[in-house]
């Protein structure tokens, strides 16, 4: 097990979660757009918000990768399963408390109950699971973060 393997199964992890979900959203499964949601939150420009989303995407991927390659150092174990257990339970915080709760109140360009007409909000909140970005949105997150912890788990393995 190395923290160099959850490294590299984290770039692929991020690549993958970021396919998934953009997949999603193109298949109209989802309206999230995980990038504009990351990027505004530092820039009220719409087309570099997007640019720099996906950037801290790929950072906080590799930082999350890392993580759960310290935690699969100290439980002396890794694999696909496992990372994808992590995974479960990653997908689970993001949809439930990450983007609903924690995100809103840093967010500067989130709206919420309290934003006023004078004040027009580019990015609509998130809501309970996510849901007002569409019914599949909590689903098809979760399941992008099982296979992003699944990659994750198999690149940490011994042999992985």
């Amino acid at each position: 097990m190395s923290l160099w393997g959850a490294a590299a199964g984290g770039l692929v992890g991020t690549l993958v979660l970021t396919t998934l979900l953009r997949a999603a959203g193109e298949a109209g499964l989802t309206r999230m757009d995980l990038p504009f949601l990351l990027g505004t939150a530092v820039t009220d420009d719409r087309s570099r918000a997007k640019a720099v989303g996906y950037l801290a995407h790929f950072l906080a991927g590799e930082l999350f990768a890392v993580t759960y390659g310290a935690v699969f150092l100290a439980l002396g174990r890794a694999g696909w399963w496992l990372g994808a257990l992590f995974g479960f339970g990653h997908g689970l915080f993001t949809v439930t408390a990450l983007v609903n709760v924690l995100l809103p109140v840093v967010h500067p360009r989130m709206g919420s109950t309290l934003t006023s007409a004078p004040r027009v909000a580019l990015v609509e909140p998130p809501g309970f699971l996510m849901r007002n970005y569409g019914p599949g949105t909590a689903v098809v997150t979760v399941l992008a973060h099982v296979g992003y912890g699944a990659l994750v788990g198999g690149f940490t393995a011994p042999g992985g």
